[in-house]
This record gives C-alpha cells, structure tokens and sequence, in this order.
C-alpha cells in the first residue's frame, strides 16, 4: 500500500498540492536546504509547475514580482531562511509599493529550534511586518490548505500586495491527512450609484478637468470599459509614475505621465485644474511632486479619489468624493453612465496633448550618443505588444519621457524605486510571452546588480534584448550630489567589466554602440539575431539627464551657493 495513502501527505506536498490550486503554474527560487521537501514535491509535480532557479534571491523575488504585474495573479518565490529571505526583501518591498500580489514561501528552522537563534534563524513576522499584507508561520501540516489559500485571498484583495509564509522544515516533513481548500475567489466591491452620480455632477460642473490612472491589477475588460469612460467624457487623462502602459499613448486624450521629469506644462495643468479624477493611483510622493502639486490634507483642487482599498481613501489626502470599489468594476460600470458635454474643456485637452506631443520629441544634444535616439529607434522598431522593463536611474528618465506605450502590460518598472529591476524582470517576462518582443532597459550600476540573471537566461533560452546605458556612474546620485555639494562626487564613480565580453561569456548576441547612427542598425541586429542580445550604449558622463548636463548641473549649484 502506498505509505502516502496511510500516513496522509507531507508538508511540503500540500504547499504544492495548495499551488496547483490556485493555478500556479510557475515558480522562481533559489534552492536551499530548508524546503527540501517543497523542492521534492515540485520534483512530483514537473511539468505542470514551471521551476526557475534563480543566482540570487533578488532576482527570484524580483521575477516573481513581475509576473504578478503581468498576470494580476500571485507571482511566487521560494528562498531558504536567513540570507535567503533578507536578499528577497527587496523584492518584496516592490510588490509592496507597487501593490503588486505575490506570495513569498521561506523556508524555516525546525519548530523545536525557534527562539534559540538557530542557524539562519529570524523571526519573519517582525521582519517583514512593516512592508507586507500578511506574515505568517504554518507550524501544522494540518493547517496548510487554510493558510496558503489565505495567503493568495489577502494578496490579491482590495489593494493587492505580498504576504510572506514561513515554513518550519520539520513541519514540510510532517505528514496530515486534510483535503484542499480549492481555488479562492477574490470578491470585487463595485462602485456606489449614488457615488457615481456625484462624480458625474463634479465633472459636468468643470472647466479644466484631469483625470490620473494608476493601480494595479487592471484586466482586459476594466481598461477597454477605462478607454470608453475616458472617450465618452471626452477627458484628458494622463498615467502616474510608472503606470504608462495603463492607456494607449498614441491616442488624443492621452497628455502624459505625473511622474519623475514630469512636463512642466502638465505640472501647471494639475495645479490649475478645478476637477481631478484620481482612478487607482494612491496619489504618493512621485504622482504629487513631493506632495506640492495637491496639498495634503485637502488638496486645492476638487479631487475625486477611486481606490479599491478603504483604509487607503483618506490617508493623506481627504478628497471631495470617495470611491471605494475594485478599479475593473469601477470603470467598466462608469462606461455605462450618462456622459458629461466634454466641449467645454476641448480647448484645454487639446493644448495638454499638444504640450505633450511637443515635450516626447527629443530636441537633439551635443554628444556622440543621444540616449533619446535610442528610444526613438524603440519607438519604431518595437511592436506595440513588446514589454519594456528598467529598474531605477537617470537612465530610465528618456524612456518615460519619449517612449509611448501602445498596449496594456507592456510596462514593468518599479514605482518603488528599485535598481536591479529590469534584467529579472524581462525574464519574467520572456517566459510568461515567449511570442512577444522583451527589451530590458538598465543603467551600468543597475544592471551588474542582478546581471548574473544571464545565467538563467541562457538556461531558459529566453531572447530578451538589454540596452545597458554606460556612463561610468551612480548617475541619480550623482545628479543629486552635484545639486547639494557640487563638485565633491563620492562613491559615485563605477568600475565597470567589458559589458560586450560579459555579455558572450553568457551566450549573448552583444555589441558596443557609441555614435547616433550605430543605434538603429544594432537594434535591428539584437532584435532578430535569435536568442538573447545585449547591446552596451556608451554615454558621455555629461548627458546626466533630458533636461541637463551635469556641467550645468554644478555650475548652477555654484552660482546658488555665491548668491545665497
């Protein structure tokens, strides 16, 4: 007789038992010896669970992340205790700001040893409190079933985010007999009548209206019935930071992102506004410029706010009309209404679009490489489904400012800041849509912070394309270094490898690009080459962002400093 029929399953095969469930159909790790049982059970579930094995517990977390952002489902990592969990923090943090649902498995000491500071051992709910929906220790096989399906409900319910399950080795070996909790179902809070009814009179009422779209989440239906809504009324509407993707660029009411290098004259736009239309975007530092263009706690502007999580309406700001419901059922159920006379602010959304056309056409630099004609070329050469990823950097500011996203799930970048997003995110990405086009987008520090990710894409065979944009620096910090100390950089300064030689040690198609007219042609070459590319940008140290070089930068720092 089958010893599992007698003595029930382990552990470690109802975390798995629990992740055909939900559907999980992949999982990103690093292995270690704390789950060994979780590990064995997957072994048991090949091939309907997809297991990437991860160099580095960032990256894993990091490619679970995304997969969330792309599939709106839990993304979910698997990291051993200790080191394992600390380096997969950050990816968790990413899930947080980004609200991003995922599902972090840690492996822990045996129950016996808590408390003892074993090996490795850390209390996780400490740990993670602050940056998580929900930490969690399962101690009883007994109990996996109910704690794995709540795990997945909470991720992915009001405002979606990470929750962490620690899982004591001894209990992955202990053995229960209980059945499974089955799938769970997330329900969705739809939007009051009688709110929306007031949010029609606030908008029939304005003259310089703006609607901002943000979230997380967002399905087909709930972005065609967003797209309606927005056409109906006639509304410019413009996406927050790192949330371009959200609505068609190309289209006539679109006028922008409210982000990071935001066009000054979309900044004046959302000062003036009368009306603002806040959907899914929690309104946080980088959508407010710092909290200066709505002032907290009752902006300037009559402010409408959607979310789908109570706690964060009024959290800082106290708008005019709450909208407490799920963002798709929100916006599929306004397409519906009565549309407001658009015409009257025609004018004015015809200037936003204009003002926005204008400020995504590069003006050209003095400089051997333009890194905004790299993403002109993108912007020819990439269909409108291709993913584009980056992490974090002065880099990225010419990729939100002139390239324009044509398709929903089409953007991954972390709102939380992170560097060393983009290169485990394009992976995530390749092997969610191998059909479709993935261009990593990363600085020269960013990208040598998960660049050993290559490895897994040569396992996986993935054809992602990465633009490593080098200019020898921390270029953020140093840009924030020359405005508050100009001319004492520290630490900024980069030692960097042959990127190219890097590059083809892992089996990568690479070359190196240093004048404008290389751009197109390499681009070309990467993206129809056949597997992965890499193409390394040389970039003049002075070309520090779209609007300044970083000798400007300094000697307008000096000459504040003189004046002061």
């Amino acid at each position: 007789m089958n010893e599992t029929a007698t003595t029930g399953k382990t552990g470690g095969q109802l975390i798995v038992q629990a992740l055909l469930e939900q559907g999980v159909d992949t999982v990103f790790c690093v292995p270690g010896e704390s789950y060994l049982d979780v590990l064995d059970a997957l072994h048991g579930a090949s091939p309907a669970v997809n297991v990437v094995s991860c160099r580095q517990e960032g990256g894993a977390a990091f490619m679970a992340e995304a997969h969330g952002k792309l599939t709106g489902r839990p993304g979910v990592c698997m990291v051993t205790r200790g080191p394992g969990a600390t380096n997969a923090s950050i990816g968790v943090h990413t899930a947080f700001q980004d609200s991003t649902p995922m599902v972090l498995l840690v492996g822990q000491v045996g129950r016996d040893m808590i408390e003892r500071e074993a090996f490795q051992e850390i209390d996780y709910r400490r740990m993670f409190g602050e940056f998580t929906k929900w930490v969690a220790q399962i101690d009883d096989p007994a109990r996996v079933p109910e704690f794995m399906a709540r795990a997945f409900s909470v991720a992915m319910s009001g405002r979606p985010g990470p929750v962490v399950l620690a899982l004591p080795e001894d209990m992955l070996t202990g053995t229960a007999n209980v059945a499974g909790a089955g799938p769970v179902d997330v329900p969705r809070a739809h939007p009051d009548p009688n709110a929306l009814a007031a949010m029609r009179s606030l908008l029939a009422g304005a003259q310089r209206p703006l609607m901002i779209v943000g979230g997380a989440c967002w399905n087909d239906a709930g972005l065609a019935g967003l797209a309606r809504f927005v056409q109906r009324n006639g509304l410019p509407v413009a996406a927050s930071f790192r949330r371009q993707d959200l609505y068609d660029n190309t289209d006539d009411l679109y006028v922008g992102e409210v982000g990071i290098g935001l066009n000054p004259a979309l900044a004046d736009a959302i000062r003036n506004a009368d009306v603002i239309l806040a959907v899914g975007a929690r309104l946080g530092e980088m959508v407010t410029g710092g909290y200066t263009l709505l002032r907290p706690p009752v902006a300037q502007q009559t402010l409408i706010h959607v979310l789908a999580e109570p706690e964060e309406l009024g959290r800082v700001y106290q708008p005019a009309l709450k909208i407490q419901a799920d963002l798709n059922a929100f916006a599929m159920t306004a397409a519906t209404c009565a549309p407001v006379d658009g015409a009257r602010w025609a004018d004015h959304r015809a200037a936003l679009r204009a003002g926005y056309l204008r400020y995504t056409e590069p003006p050209g630099i003095d400089a051997a490489l333009d890194p905004a004609k790299v993403i002109l070329a993108m912007r020819e050469q990439l269909a409108p489904d291709a993913i584009v990823t980056n992490g974090a950097g002065n880099y990225s500011a010419w990729a939100h400012r002139y390239y324009r996203f044509r398709r929903p799930r089409t953007q991954l970048a972390p709102t939380s800041g992170a560097m060393g997003y983009g290169v485990p995110a394009a992976i995530a990405a390749k092997l969610r849509h191998p059909e479709r086009q993935v261009v990593c987008l990363a600085g020269d520090g960013c990208f040598l912070m998960t660049s050993q990710e290559l490895a897994t894409v040569g396992r996986h065979q993935l054809g992602v394309v990465f633009l490593v944009f080098n200019n020898g620096m921390y270029g953020t910090i140093r840009m924030h270094q020359e405005n508050h100390y100009p001319g004492r950089p520290m630490a900024t300064d980069l030692h960097n490898p042959d990127f190219v030689m890097y590059a083809q040690s892992f089996g990568l198609h690479a070359e190196r690009v240093s004048r404008d007219d290389e751009i197109a042609p390499a681009l070309a070459r990467a993206l129809s080459c056949g597997r992965a590319a890499l193409i390394e940008l040389v970039i003049d140290p002075e070309t520090l962002t779209p609007r300044a070089t970083l000798s400007a930068l300094r000697e307008k720092a000096l000459l504040a400093r003189q004046q002061a």
